[in-house]
C-alpha cells in the first residue's frame, strides 16, 4: 500500500532500511551531480576524438542543462502523483540508458541528443531522491538524513572532476558516461527492495506539460541562437525571435493555468525576485568559468585531464568544509553582507585566473585564484539558499528551492552559450593554445563584471529576513553548478513542490 502525505513516515536512520534508503538516494543524486562536474574535463578529448567544433562542445554541456532546467520542476510533481519511488527508479534507469548512449556515441550529433535525454533522467531523479528522504524518514531523523544526503552528494561533486580526469586519461572519455551504468545497476534494485513507495494522495489536476515544454523550448531556442550567432544568418535571427516568443508564451501559460508548474504569484515577494536575480548573475559567471577553465588548463596550460580535474578540487573542498559555518554566520549578521562580499571575492578570483597561461604554475598561478574563488563561493552559496527560503511562506519552500535551482542551471547554460560569442572564440578556438588563451583573457573580465552586478543587486535589494522564517535543512554544500534543492515543508498540497 502506498504511503501518502497524511501518514507519518516511520523509518529511522539507524535502522537497516534507513541506511539502504540513504544509500540509494545518495547514489541516485550522485549520478547526476557527478555528470554535471566531470564532463567539462572531458571536453578537449571529446572534441579531438569526434572531430567536434567548439559549438558541438557547447551543446554537449548545454543539451543536458536545457532539459534538466526546463523539466526539474515537473519532475517532483510526477513523483507526487505516480509514486516517488517509481519515478525515482524510472529516472535512474532513464539516466543510465542515456549515459550508455553517450558512451557509445559515434558522432557529436548522437552525443548531443543522448545528453538531452540524460537531462530528462536527471529531472526525474534529482528532486526524487530528496523527496524519498522526506517521505520515508521519521520527522525526528529527517534533518539528519537530509544533511547526510547533501554531504555525501557534495563529496561526489568534489570527486567528480578528479574521477573524470582519471577516466579520460586512462580508459577514455566514454567511461565518464559508462560509469553511470553500474551505479544504476546497484541503485535501482536497492530502491525497489528497500525504499517504501510514497505519494501525495491529494495530488490531482492536470500536469503543466505545456508550461514545461514551453520553458525548455525557450531555453533551447535562445541557446541555439547564441551558439550559432557567429554566422549571423537569418535562421539565427528567426530562432532568437522564436525563443523570446516561447518565453513570453511560457509566462502567459503559467499566469493563466489553475495549476501552473511555476506559479507566478511567488514572485510577488520582492526579496524572492531579487535573490533569484542575484542567482542568475552568480551562476551565469560560475557556469562560464568552469566551462572555460577546464579547457584553459588543458589547451593552454598543458595540463592532462587528471591534472585539470584535480586542480579544480579546492573550490568544492572549501564549500564542503565551511558552507555550514557560512550559513550560521549569515543567520547572525544577516544575508546582505555575505551576498555582497561573496560575489566580489569570486570576481577577484576570476581576475586572478588571467595569470594562468602557457606552462602556468599550479601553486603560484592556479591555486591562489581558486582559493579566492572558493572563499567567495563559501561566503555566498549558503546565505543565498537561506534567503530564498526565508523570502516565501514555509509551505512554498520546496517550490522556491526548485525555482532557484532551475534559475541557476538556466543561467549556467546561457553563459556557456553566450560567453564564447562575447569573447570572440572561433569554432576551432579550442584547438589553438594562442587563440583560446586570448579569448579566455577576454572572457574572465566579463564573468567578473557579471558577479559585480550580482553584488550590487544584493547590496541594494537584500534585507534581513524575519526571525521566524523558514531555515534550510541542507547545511553542507558541494555543488558548483546550482544551489542545493531543499525539501518541501508542511502538510498541504502546495508543500509537495511544484503543483501537479
Amino acid at each position: 500500500m502506498a504511503v501518502t502525505e497524511q501518514q507519518i513516515p516511520s523509518v529511522r536512520i539507524t535502522s537497516p532500511q534507513g541506511k539502504w534508503i540513504l544509500l540509494t538516494t545518495v547514489l541516485g543524486s550522485s549520478m547526476a551531480m557527478l555528470d554535471s562536474t566531470v564532463v567539462n574535463v572531458a571536453l578537449p578529448r571529446i572534441g579531438r576524438d569526434l572531430d567536434a567544433s567548439l559549438a558541438a562542445l557547447q551543446w554537449t554541456v548545454n543539451a543536458y542543462m536545457v532539459t534538466l532546467a526546463g523539466l526539474i520542476l515537473l519532475g517532483g510533481s510526477l513523483g507526487d502523483r505516480f509514486g516517488r519511488r517509481k519515478v525515482f527508479v524510472l529516472g535512474v534507469v532513464w539516466f543510465a540508458t542515456a549515459s550508455l548512449l553517450c558512451g557509445l556515441a559515434p558522432t557529436p550529433g548522437v552525443l548531443i541528443a543522448a545528453r538531452a535525454l540524460q537531462g530528462i533522467g536527471g529531472a526525474l531523479l534529482t528532486p526524487g531522491s530528496l523527496a524519498l528522504i522526506q517521505a520515508s524518514f521519521h520527522p525526528d531523523d529527517r534533518a539528519r538524513a537530509v544533511g547526510l544526503w547533501s554531504g555525501f552528494g557534495g563529496i561526489g561533486a568534489a570527486v567528480g572532476p578528479f574521477l573524470g580526469g582519471w577516466l579520460v586519461d586512462g580508459p577514455g572519455w566514454r567511461w565518464v558516461f559508462l560509469l553511470n551504468v553500474p551505479l544504476a545497476l546497484v541503485c535501482a534494485p536497492i530502491a525497489v527492495r528497500h525504499v517504501p513507495e510514497s505519494g501525495d494522495g491529494r495530488a490531482h489536476g492536470r500536469f503543466d506539460v505545456l508550461g514545461a515544454a514551453l520553458g525548455a523550448l525557450a531555453l533551447a531556442l535562445v541557446t541555439y541562437a547564441l551558439i550559432e550567432a557567429r554566422g549571423g544568418s537569418l535562421a539565427v535571427v528567426v530562432t532568437a525571435v522564436a525563443g523570446v516568443a516561447a518565453g513570453i508564451a511560457f509566462v502567459y501559460v503559467e499566469k493563466r493555468r489553475p495549476d501552473p508548474m511555476m506559479p507566478l504569484g511567488i514572485f510577488a515577494s520582492r526579496q524572492f525576485t531579487a535573490v533569484n536575480l542575484v542567482t542568475l548573475c552568480v551562476y551565469a559567471a560560475f557556469g562560464g568559468f568552469f566551462f572555460l577553465t577546464a579547457l584553459q588548463l588543458q589547451v593552454v596550460a598543458g595540463y592532462s585531464a587528471l591534472q585539470a580535474g584535480t586542480a579544480l578540487l579546492p573550490t568544492t573542498a572549501l564549500m564542503l568544509l565551511f558552507s555550514a559555518r557560512s550559513g550560521a554566520l549569515a543567520e547572525r549578521i544577516g544575508p546582505r553582507i555575505p551576498l555582497t562580499v561573496g560575489p566580489l571575492l569570486c570576481a577577484a578570483g576570476l581576475l586572478l585566473m588571467l595569470r594562468v597561461g602557457k606552462d602556468a604554475s599550479y601553486a603560484a598561478d592556479v591555486l591562489p585564484a581558486l582559493l579566492v574563488m572558493g572563499a567567495g563561493m563559501v561566503t555566498l552559496v549558503a546565505p543565498l539558499t537561506a534567503t530564498v527560503l526565508a523570502s516565501v511562506d514555509t509551505s512554498q519552500a520546496g517550490l522556491a528551492s526548485g525555482i532557484n535551482n532551475a534559475a541557476a542551471r538556466a543561467a549556467g547554460l546561457i553563459a556557456v552559450a553566450a560567453l564564447p560569442l562575447l569573447a570572440g572564440m572561433g569554432p576551432e578556438a579550442y584547438r589553438s593554445a594562442d587563440a583560446f588563451a586570448a579569448a579566455f583573457r577576454r572572457a574572465m573580465p566579463i564573468c567578473a563584471g557579471v558577479l559585480v552586478v550580482g553584488a550590487v543587486l544584493a547590496f541594494a535589494t537584500v534585507r534581513r529576513p524575519a526571525p521566524d522564517c523558514c531555515r534550510p535543512e541542507c547545511r553542507m554544500h558541494g555543488s558548483v553548478t546550482a544551489p542545493p534543492l531543499e525539501p518541501s515543508r508542511g502538510t498541504t498540497k502546495s508543500d509537495a513542490g511544484p503543483a501537479s
